[in-house]
């Protein structure tokens, strides 16, 4: 193994370890108590070790917030696997999402709520996010009518099921009710008489 090989596997190792406990972290105690003095002190290393891998919080911030898509995605993936049908893969992938949110708020945040510097919607937006999206499109796309776009049907279906996780979080609506809710969405979406 070259020094520069050995260098740079050490490189990202560290901004592994950086990203992973901002991570626990913020699961931990929220966001509010993720600061670069608060990591250095967590991870060993100076607060100029921390600003050679990333420029400060934010960089940090959305750096969880890709490696957070990359687990959601998987997580989608693996429950519209599960399932047969448009209609069943639909439900599967809102119970997975909600799922999610509620497993990880600190870790949902950081990829849905708080404001982090990566490109959404665009082109440029890095792959971990285009990946997750895709993976709700195509669990939208078969129930788009006849020149609706499936993107945008699909954005609506993702600030839907956002909504709820952040309504029902926030408290101001009751947790019992969810699978209620989250029926009803999905009977919206893809009424029974539908493909699936």
């Amino acid at each position: 193994m070259t020094i520069q090989t050995r260098r740079e596997r050490e490189r990202a190792e560290r901004e592994r370890l950086i990203v992973t406990a901002a991570r626990e972290l913020a699961e931990a105690e929220g966001w509010d108590a993720v600061t670069t003095r608060r990591l250095a002190a967590e991870i060993e290393y100076s607060q100029p070790v921390l600003y050679s891998h990333f420029k400060g919080k934010d960089a940090i911030m959305a750096a969880v917030a890709v490696r957070g898509c990359e687990e959601f995605t998987a997580e989608l993936r693996a429950a519209s696997e599960a399932v047969e049908g448009a209609r069943e893969t639909l439900a599967a992938v809102g119970e997975a999402y909600t799922a999610f949110a509620r497993r990880r708020p600190a870790l949902y945040d950081a990829m849905f709520t708080l404001r982090v510097d990566l490109p959404f919607a665009t082109p440029e937006a890095p792959t971990a996010l285009q990946e997750a999206f895709g993976e709700l499109l195509r669990a939208v796309e078969p129930f788009a009518a006849e020149g609706e776009e499936p993107r945008l049907l699909t954005e609506t279906y993702w600030a839907a099921l956002h909504g709820l996780v952040t309504l029902m979080r926030s408290g101001r609506l009751p947790e019992e009710a969810h699978d209620r809710r989250l029926a009803l969405l999905i009977d919206h979406f893809a009424p029974r008489d539908t493909a699936g």
